[in-house]
């Protein structure tokens, strides 16, 4: 799991969407602190990261943790990582973390992000939302 993990950080470091793929399950869930309801699937979750590469800004890691922690609501303990980080968006500086939650092939099929402060939530949740809506992956905010 931590050669995983370092493999993740490398790949969006980077902004390797190739090297994403290949350590996602098919069936990640991607937890955020913008939607209710997590992202499902290889696919959306890429679109999102797509989207969050072009939309952070001095995107950097500066911490790890290892561990294990429940997976879903209720599930069995997982293999875990927590990537910390620090971003800017919009001119709003962001810190938070990256929860990754391994399969048994340790591939990440869970990922939960954790954003502060609030005010940082809320342009994070704007532009990915704009992004979103600009790939086609979700209806615009106007409906239309």
């Amino acid at each position: 799991m931590e050669q995983t993990a370092d493999r993740f950080r490398a790949a969006v470091e980077k902004g390797d969407l190739a090297s994403l793929e290949e350590l996602f399950t098919e069936d990640i869930r991607l937890w955020s602190p913008v939607k209710f309801t997590p992202f499902e699937g290889r696919p959306m979750v890429l679109g999102l990261f797509g989207v969050l590469l072009r939309t952070f800004e001095d995107f950097r890691y500066t911490g790890r943790f290892e561990g294990t922690a429940e997976a879903g609501n209720g599930g069995p303990d997982a293999p875990s990582a927590i990537l910390v980080f620090r971003a800017t968006v919009n001119g709003r500086q962001i810190h938070g973390i990256d929860l990754l939650q391994f399969d048994e092939d340790g591939r990440v099929k869970e990922f939960t992000v954790m954003v502060r402060p609030q005010s940082a939530v809320h342009a994070l949740g704007e532009a990915v939302l704009a992004g979103l809506a600009a790939e086609g992956l979700v209806p615009p905010p106007d409906g239309r």
